[in-house]
């Protein structure tokens, strides 16, 4: 299959996927038309709105191929709808829940979202105030220069184990590694106390340079040397940005909270099954994942990943 093919069918199984939420039955203006497939009208309006969900293109030609790509998905999906439609899909049990799901999380996702953008936005001071209060991310931010090799967990014996503690540098396990036959690949990366978990900062700050450790992450186990600390802050005026959005997905998650809260205290919920509301408690006692998609740098994730399962520090 050519390329450009793979990359259309790809396109339409979104589009179709996301079809279920976004079909009803809208009239169609005729003059808002670019295509009719069998009849049914693809809409200029549904051309935007799915171009809208695409990366934005940097040069004319890109954006007028995307364009004709997407269209032509419009097309297929439409094609594709047309037949499940004749093949009486829409009235499969399956389906018709499936497309009542998807009703029910975009309605419900719509109403938090309202919610959030109501949410008061970060103020001057309080962003002065966070970054005065962390100078660790800041002003006194460092930046520690690693390399790493990565191996499956399920190789992580103990006469490995044994080397790592022996070893002077990466390259002696390395040479065991290849020894062993066992397979690994080679990193670098430099990371910074803002990137990082502060248990873990706290750990590399008081290592030297050229000390080994591992961190593991499910399935795959980090090798780590660390080569080299540097100063690395941050000015206040170029940390506005980051501390801005953490404040605004931390205002966005209160209010998501709040909100649910003040609708189940309102709600007159009956539980026919006691098992279930008693495990309703906990759950309403656990933090609220945010509502919408944000921007937020990669710091939490790499934190996420460097957090799990840090053992080892020699």
């Amino acid at each position: 299959m050519k390329k450009s093919n793979m990359a259309r069918s790809a396109l339409v199984l979104m589009l179709t996927l996301g079809l279920a939420a976004c079909s009803g039955d809208k009239k169609k203006e005729a003059s808002q038309s670019l295509v009719r497939v069998n009849g049914e009208e693809i809409t200029v309006l549904q051309l935007n709105e799915e171009l809208g969900r695409t990366p934005p293109q940097a040069t004319p030609e890109a954006q007028a191929a995307a364009r004709k790509q997407v269209l032509e998905a419009l097309v297929d999906r439409q094609l594709l709808l047309n037949e499940a439609a004749a093949n009486k899909l829409d009235r499969d049990p399956k389906v018709m829940q499936a497309i009542e799901r998807a009703k029910a999380q975009i309605l419900a996702q719509a109403y938090l979202q309202e919610r959030v953008a109501k949410a008061a936005q970060p103020t001057k001071s309080e962003i002065d105030d966070y970054f005065v209060k962390h100078p660790e991310f800041f002003t006194q931010r460092k930046s520690f220069d690693m390399q790493q090799l990565v191996i499956a967990t399920k190789d992580f014996s103990d006469p490995l184990r044994a080397v790592i503690d022996n070893a002077k540098s990466l390259d002696e396990v390395a040479v065991w590694l290849d020894a062993k036959k066992v397979q690994y690949a080679r990193n670098q990366v430099t990371r910074t106390t803002a990137d990082l978990p502060p248990q873990l900062v706290t750990k590399l700050q008081d290592m030297k340079k050229g000390q080994l450790f591992v961190i593991k992450e499910n399935d795959r186990s980090l090798l780590v040397g660390l080569y080299d600390i540097k100063d690395s802050p941050v000015t206040a005026e170029a940390a506005v940005p980051q501390i801005e959005q953490y404040l605004r997905n931390q205002k966005n998650q209160e209010t998501a909270k709040a909100e649910l809260a003040r609708l189940r205290s309102i709600a007159k919920l009956e539980y026919l099954n006691k098992a279930d509301g008693e495990k309703d408690k906990a759950a309403a006692a656990a933090p609220v994942a945010a509502p919408v998609t944000s921007t937020a740098t990669d710091s939490a994730s790499k934190a996420d990943n460097m957090a799990r399962g840090v053992a080892g520090l020699k």
